[in-house]
């Protein structure tokens, strides 16, 4: 192999949230082990707005450089990380699109720096789903430019139709057309950027989708079977789809703690406990809570119950849960009534372990899309219960039979902070656990699909767009000029 310092690199500028971060990294590490490492990463990184933030990506790091000096040739995947300085990080924004964005906008100048400092030739700027500003900076210093799309397909058909829509008049009864959807996407399964126009991080979605066409091709973490028509449907830019991108060694527990509720499973039958967590950031009201233990207490299946509390700064890029306060949030003697067959945990936990344990029959998910995407990897139907962000139309596409049908919908209430009533939640819950076998069979049929575009040796269609798309950097790779510094 060459050396680092000759082979082309691959510049990723990936964000600091772990659904975000750590995908990209992983996808990087796909394209450099395709191109049989004649290529290199180079990861740039921005300051992380928390403390716990900064830890977590340090920890990443710290694990993933551990990995590399124990690869078996010494060789390792070829990665380097470049701390980019701190900025003055925004307080008038409206929204995480604005937010990430002019955070990106802040850091162009080190960007540039870091990039024309690269003594090897650079193969392409990857930059995340909400950085699109940084496009300014490859188009600069004539570097290809790519989008890691962390989400589903169906999201970038919206981005990308997004700034047609913009002149277009919203009615409440009415739907959405977008590419690739078999019939109209209900307003109620939209993101909230895209409902609350007079917010100016509806402009700077709406400038995202507009920013991708100049991207030389857009790499999404989906599989070409999972969103067929969607993927078919969007014309420009090309699209790589290379998933499903998933880290599945097991990240060590920082203590014996996570591994008491993936050892409660092991004494449960197969197939039998609903498993409830929602995301990294997610957090539930009181009332929201009070409403699952009531639909959990009624229904009488067994479950596996992931609760957080509420962080103690919730704007954005800070929100982080805290480890829950059983006591004060469950209602009163519901531990007691549920002992035996229930088990509620009240801080992170494993979730890839958890789905992948035979115990687990069913998934009450927020619908992120790495959750989904490790849920399907898994086989596990889910319940979709989504709070924000993308989650209301990848909700939408998981229970449509016409798109995935792999999910038992869910009636939540958008108006009411995503409430979902505890007489619905026991109705879908018996639904999925005790029935609902075109759903299992269709979670099934989305694992070998899954399964299947990332087969090397059965030429999956994930492996072959990694193989184009490495080739394509590889043979755009530019040398940049020399500054009078270096990395």
């Amino acid at each position: 192999m060459e050396s680092m310092a000759n082979s082309p690199t691959i510049v990723l500028l990936p964000v600091w949230g772990a659904g975000h971060f750590m995908p990209m990294l992983e996808a990087g590490k796909q394209l450099v082990a395709s191109s049989g490492r004649a290529m290199s990463l180079t990861v740039l990184l921005m300051p992380s707005p928390t403390a716990q933030a900064a830890s977590e990506i340090s920890g990443h790091i710290r694990r993933l450089q551990q990995q590399e000096d124990q690869d078996d040739d010494g060789n390792g995947n070829g990665i380097r990380f470049h701390h980019l300085p701190e900025v003055k990080l925004p307080t008038d924004h409206s929204g995480i699109e604005e937010f990430i964005s002019r955070i990106v906008q802040l850091h162009a100048p080190h960007l540039r720096a870091a990039m024309a400092g690269l003594r090897c030739p650079v193969a392409a700027l990857v930059v995340d789903i909400f950085c699109a500003p940084a496009l300014d900076v490859a188009r600069d210093l004539a570097v290809p430019a790519y989008v890691y799309f962390t989400s589903s397909a169906a999201l970038l058909a919206l981005i990308l139709r997004s700034p047609a829509l913009r002149e277009e008049e919203f009615h409440a009864d009415g739907g959405l057309d977008l590419p690739g959807f078999p019939a109209p996407v209900p307003l109620c399964s939209l993101p909230d950027t895209m409902l609350e126009r007079k917010k100016t991080t509806y402009s700077w979605f709406v400038d995202t989708g507009r920013r991708y066409m100049e991207a030389n091709a857009i790499i999404v973490n989906t599989a070409a079977g999972l969103e067929p028509g969607v993927l078919a449907a969007i014309a420009a830019p090309a699209v790589y789809p290379i998933g499903p991108v998933l880290a599945l060694t097991p990240t060590p527990p920082a203590d014996a703690g996570p591994d008491a509720c993936v050892k409660w499973l092991d004494s449960q039958p197969r197939a039998s406990v609903l498993f409830l967590c929602f995301g990294s950031k997610g957090f539930l009201t009181t009332p929201q809570v009070q409403a699952i233990a009531h639909g959990l207490e009624r229904s009488g299946h067994r479950f596996l119950w992931v609760l957080r509390g509420r962080p103690e700064d919730t704007s954005h890029g800070k929100r982080s849960p805290m480890d829950a306060d059983l006591a004060e949030l469950l209602p009163e003697g519901f531990l007691d009534k549920t002992k035996g067959r229930g088990l509620v945990w009240p801080k992170r936990a494993p979730q890839k372990e958890i789905l992948a344990h035979g115990a687990v029959g069913g998934f009450v998910t927020h619908c992120g899309w790495n959750s989904v995407l490790e849920s399907l990897w898994f086989g596990v139907p889910m319940l979709p219960w989504p709070l924000g962000a993308d989650q209301h139309l990848n909700a939408f596409a998981m229970a449509s039979g016409d798109m995935m049908g792999v999910a038992v919908p869910l009636k939540v209430d958008r108006e009411r902070g995503n409430f979902v009533e505890a007489a619905e939640l026991e109705r879908a819950v018996r639904s999925l656990m005790a029935g609902a076998g075109q759903v299992r069979d269709k979670a099934m049929e989305m694992m070998k699909v899954c399964r299947d575009a990332v087969d090397q040796s059965q030429a999956g269609s994930s492996c072959a767009s990694l193989r184009r798309l490495s080739k394509e950097l590889l043979q755009g790779a530019v040398l940049l000029p020399k500054p009078n510094t270096h990395l």
